[in-house]
């Protein structure tokens, strides 16, 4: 999948920028606009078509609400991730009527834009793999499901165990043949052999992969893992 085209549309200057400097270190992703007014945001979305925008709320001249209505009124296909400071339920009801694919607050934490970003390029990836609709299928799409099918796998991952790096381990297993250590594990994915045993041991405990000792030929034992 290509890079996800994304807007920025924020009035403070400063909050702007901390947002563009994220975005550039998320993979996957492509800053192709930033506007600091509603009818900028309105035109460069309208002129670059970007399948996303991270939108504020409060604008000098308006809402971010009222652009996000405007913008369905027309039939734009852009997805929307509101990060804004405004807490009131009637903003985030409002927003949720709207369509937003996530609302986040500030200040903004890297970790949480990362997590969204990461949410949403899973999204348009089951978007794509999907040929004819099953009640499944839609129930894994609509957020209202994810409580209940992809939340626990995300929400309680046990402390110092982050999605990101346990799907880098995963994909490891995936074109994988035969068993591999933690040591082998954490070259493929750029960490150290404890890291890689930390996430290796989690998906023993979930059943994802196996795990047994090798004593090899200078009698040291080892242990290796492999996917089921």
């Amino acid at each position: 999948m290509s890079n996800i085209r994304v807007v920025i549309a924020e009035d403070d200057l400063q909050i702007a920028e901390i947002q563009k400097r994220f975005l550039e270190r998320i993979d996957g992703y492509e800053l192709v606009g930033m506007a600091h007014g509603l009818q900028e945001a309105e035109d460069l979305v309208e002129v670059l078509q970007p399948e996303l925008v991270l939108l504020d709320v409060q604008f000098p001249t308006g809402t971010g609400l009222e652009l996000l209505r405007k913008l369905r009124s027309c039939n734009s296909a852009v997805d929307v991730i509101l990060i804004t400071a405004a807490k009131e339920v009637e903003t985030l009801r409002e927003a949720l009527h709207g369509g937003v694919f996530d609302y986040i607050l500030k200040p903004l934490v890297f970790e949480r834009l990362q997590e969204a970003l990461h949410n949403y390029q899973q999204h348009l990836q089951k978007l794509l793999a999907m040929q004819q609709l099953a009640q499944t299928d839609v129930d894994i799409v609509l957020p209202r499901h994810q409580g209940s099918q992809a939340a626990p796998t995300e929400t309680r991952l046990p402390k110092g165990v982050d999605c990101l790096t346990l799907d880098k381990v995963k994909s490891v297993f995936a074109e994988a043949e035969g068993s591999l250590s933690a040591e082998d594990v954490g070259e493929m994915i750029g960490a150290s052999r404890t890291t890689a045993r930390r996430y290796l041991e989690y998906l023993v405990s979930t059943n994802e992969v196996t795990a047994e000792v090798s004593y090899g030929t200078v009698g040291r034992p080892e242990r290796r893992y492999c996917s089921r």
